[in-house]
């Protein structure tokens, strides 16, 4: 998705843009091994939308004709965090609910048809060929096509580096004699299993998404969205090697474990309609070549490349175009930018939701990582928050525009919200908090 969006922008800059694909890439929406993450529930948050609807004008009403659900009313999503039921709002974001492949195979047809853009796919990149001296990338190296013996050269201007989180660009820098970057780790050992289910009619009432997130004493969580087709995906996840079952019995059972019923009781009496399938995220990682004093002229990076992130947050599509429209305002001064500038502009867009993100990891004291009295500070007041946003939808608008990646995070410490937190929590009275079932 990310070499997929900088081609579209880098097309209004450049004569030719040449997309890479290790993939033989399917004619239509279809899983692909090179995307293992594609059977897993995606989500397209609110800004992300925007973004795309900006870079490809029409692409909402283009899903929405193949059978996605786009929407902007009230009660589309459910959450249920911190073991708090927030509040029911009515919002006018911007959400679409669509499969993986579907979105992908959408954009990607789009970007066929722009001009000078070609898609080489069932070829993978080797190596970077670079001018003697080693400080400017001149273009890549590509695996051979079956049945040659010649090593297929590809000369560029600028090579982006969309490959995701098996870049072997440090291992390349380092080849080249140049430092090999910073990198930030938080082990989260992340385990999903999803499976797609056909819902009784009205199983999951008005809405379209139904988020369980975990809770104190349940480190489970689960996920439910409306996909074309008439279909939904479920996708449960555990934490540290906490590892749900696919076959159906145990999927029940893992579902039925979480901090809320909800969940567990839209799909107890739903038609399967595959198997299941897996997904293992080891951690999130943040590569920081932000932090180079040197870097090859002809070469960037996007995406995944330069920062991975746990995927229970639905973020990394929302980011990816979030880079993808900070390099079209940086091209638009008309040079390509320096690499040195680049990479700060991109850890600047990077840090929020990284920040989001290893914050609400370290939430959990099993994860180790560096604490600061920020991350503890903000860990001690978002379950309180949660609690309020329980019986107060302006705080649970609140919260959701800063998950959307609308507002940033520090607007849910302003004053006025912080006073509201506080006099929610001195009163007494009831609210929707839950009890975790024992595990399975």
């Amino acid at each position: 998705m990310a070499g997929l969006l900088a081609a579209r922008v880098l097309s209004e800059h450049f004569a030719r843009v040449t997309v890479v694909e290790r993939d033989v890439l399917p004619e239509a929406a279809a899983h692909r091994r090179g995307v293992p993450q594609g059977r897993h529930v995606h989500a397209v948050l609110p800004r992300g939308a925007e973004l795309l609807e900006e870079l490809f004008e029409g692409l909402t009403a283009d899903l929405h004709g193949a059978g996605a659900i786009t929407g902007s009313g009230a009660h589309d999503v459910r959450l249920l965090l911190s073991g708090h039921r927030l509040a029911p709002i009515a919002s006018s974001l911007r959400r679409l609910f669509v499969s993986r492949p579907l979105l992908e195979a959408t954009i990607r047809a789009r970007v066929r048809t722009l001009p000078g853009v070609t898609v080489l796919d069932g070829h993978a990149v080797q190596g970077l060929v670079t001018t003697p001296n080693g400080r400017r990338v001149t273009g890549v190296r590509l695996s051979r096509p079956p049945g040659s013996d010649c090593e297929l050269t590809l000369a560029a201007d600028m090579v982006m580096d969309a490959t995701g989180r098996g870049s072997r660009l440090p291992a390349w820098l380092s080849d080249m004699g140049y430092p090999v970057p910073r990198r930030d780790e938080v082990r989260v050992g992340v385990r999903y299993a999803s499976r797609a289910f056909r819902l009784r009619p009205g199983a999951l009432g008005g809405d379209r998404l139904l988020i369980v997130g975990v809770s104190r004493g349940c480190a489970r969580l689960g996920a439910l969205t409306t996909i074309e087709g008439g279909v939904h995906l479920c996708s449960l996840a555990g934490v540290l090697g906490d590892a749900p079952p696919t076959d159906l019995e145990g999927f029940l059972g893992f579902a039925r474990s979480l901090a809320f019923p909800d969940l567990h009781d839209v799909i107890v009496d739903a038609e399967p309609l595959d198997d299941g399938a897996v997904f293992g995220y080891p951690a999130n990682v943040r590569v920081r070549y932000d932090l180079l004093k040197r870097f090859p002229a002809g070469l960037l990076a996007i995406g995944d490349t330069l920062c991975a992130f746990n995927p229970s947050y639905g973020q990394g599509m929302t980011v990816a175009a979030t880079e993808a429209a900070a390099l079209r305002r940086m091209l638009a001064s008309g040079a390509v930018p320096a690499a040195g500038a680049y990479f700060r502009k991109m850890a600047r867009v990077i840090a929020l939701p990284w920040n989001l993100t290893v914050g609400a990891d370290l939430a959990n004291p099993a994860v180790e990582g560096r604490r600061t009295p920020l991350v503890r500070l903000v860990n001690a007041y978002i379950p309180r928050f949660h609690a309020a946003a329980a019986r107060d939808p302006r705080l649970a608008e609140a919260f959701m525009r800063v998950q959307s990646l609308i507002d940033p995070p520090p607007s849910l410490l302003r004053p006025d919200r912080v006073a509201r937190v506080l006099l929610a929590t001195r009163r007494r009275g009831p609210v929707a908090r839950a009890t975790a079932a024992s595990p399975v």
